[in-house]
């Protein structure tokens, strides 16, 4: 079979952290993998990346199946893409896979889109491709199908992520302040609940091998690699296995990942060593300077504790990249105090959100705020883009005070600085750029919004 796997582009209504990071499509790399051991036949485009059509590359090939992979703001690139391919041909099979199609299927219920991976996209897609051209969706549980029962997600034996596949775009994958990146994922899901976060309604925690992350280390060329677990840092005995296969196998790289600022707290010991064996920065999801908010977030943390774990990360060399929501009753002195609590930090780069009920989440279905962005407009649904109406101020206001604080912690005059010394004038520049690009975008949002 020939099968032509797409990441689709970003849509330019859309606030992301694509002006900041481009990393590999890694579940894309493992399809192709798994396909490639099975003999069919695999071509991956890069949609972010490449300036020509779809079209284009329809073209280079017979393809039997095109594979899209999707988060909730490119749903509506994906079903434009599913309707070119089949206007280019009706006979080539569409598939949607990726975090939201597994939480959301309905999203991509659509007349140019035939499979949707609902669960265990890998194993299901290499089921559509082996049963190829007689496909009974019945007989596939991954397939998505209404009114059927989702099968339980299993994350099985899977090979390593091919990244031949994407050899001609490697160059530009990067993460904020780390060019060159590679991705690499050592678990699977989270065991915490936090009920505004995605990734918690995937799959159950589950972790690999640590000989086998060894393994897959090796094999990846780039300096920089980022853990893309959804929280890395769950077990003391599992990080020193890990550690002790690096000095062992002599494994010399730089490396960012997520992490609970508990943990960190309670494990210095553990994040001085992490840094002596090539770890640069984590990002901790702070969320919040109010311990009511945290606790309303079911986040089983408080405000002390991240505060430690941001003066442990600083203190030994650590970067500190953070989240923090934004809630709908903010009033302008809300705003003052983030900004005063940021700037305590040495360095306080943050990603200040506003609170965003993604749909599949306990926070969508609990939800009970006036809503007044429609779900059909997926673009917006991208964790920036105001979708509530706020409860004390305009949403030109409130846009103004998300702007506001940037400019006076992440991108005042100091981190400017420090950003540029630490990391160059290479790194500095492209980041300066993408955050103007977001900076006009708001700016846009002010003067539009009411």
């Amino acid at each position: 079979m020939k099968v032509l796997l797409v990441r689709p582009n970003t849509p330019k209504q859309s606030i992301n952290l694509q002006s900041f990071m481009i990393c590999e499509p890694l579940e894309l790399e493992y399809v192709a993998s798994s396909l490639l051991e099975h003999n069919h036949e695999v071509d991956l485009v890069d949609m972010l990346l490449e300036k020509k059509p779809l079209t284009y590359f329809l073209k280079q090939k017979d393809y039997d199946m095109v594979c899209l992979t999707a988060y909730i703001t490119t749903v509506g690139v994906v079903k434009e893409y599913a309707k070119i391919i089949k206007e280019y041909n009706q006979k080539i099979i569409t598939c949607v896979g990726g975090v939201h199609a597994e939480v959301v299927p309905t999203d991509f219920t659509d007349k140019n889109i035939d499979y949707v991976l609902w669960a265990n996209g890998v194993e299901t897609l290499i089921s559509i491709a082996e049963h190829y051209p007689k496909i009974d969706v019945h007989l596939i549980p991954g397939i998505y199908v209404q009114g059927k029962n989702k099968p339980t997600a299993v994350n099985g034996s899977l090979p390593f992520p091919n990244r031949k596949i994407t050899a001609k775009y490697r160059n530009h994958y990067n993460y904020i302040y780390h060019n060159n990146c590679a991705t690499i994922k050592t678990s699977f899901g989270c065991p915490y609940k936090c009920k505004f976060c995605f990734c918690t309604q995937i799959c159950e925690y589950s972790a690999r091998k640590i000989d086998s992350v060894l393994d897959e280390l090796e094999t990846i060329e780039e300096e920089n690699v980022f853990i893309v677990d959804d929280n890395f840092l769950i077990s003391r005995e599992r990080i020193l296995k890990f550690v002790d296969g690096l000095e062992k196998r002599n494994i010399k790289k730089h490396y960012i990942a997520f992490g609970r600022a508990d943990f960190i707290a309670e494990n210095e010991d553990l994040i001085v060593l992490l840094h002596e064996h090539g770890f640069d920065a984590f990002f901790v999801g702070i969320e919040s300077f109010k311990d009511s908010e945290l606790s309303d977030y079911t986040k089983k943390s408080s405000v002390e504790i991240n505060v430690k774990a941001v003066n442990i990360l600083e203190k030994n060399g650590l970067q500190c990249y953070s989240g923090l929501i934004v809630g709908e009753d903010w009033v302008k002195k809300d705003f003052d105090t983030l900004i005063k609590h940021l700037n305590t930090f040495d360095h306080p780069l943050v990603n200040i959100q506003p609170i965003t009920p993604m749909p599949g989440t306990p926070l969508f279905d609990e939800y009970n705020h006036e809503i007044v962005v429609p779900r059909e407009k997926y673009a917006w649904w991208d964790m920036a883009h105001v979708v509530f109406k706020p409860l004390n101020m305009s949403k030109r206001l409130y846009y103004y005070h998300i702007v506001r604080a940037y400019l006076k912690t992440s991108a005042n005059k100091k981190q400017r600085k420090f950003i540029k010394e630490r990391y160059g004038k290479k790194v500095y520049n492209r980041v300066k750029k993408g955050a103007a690009k977001i900076f006009f975008q708001y700016v846009r949002l002010m003067i539009f919004s009411r």
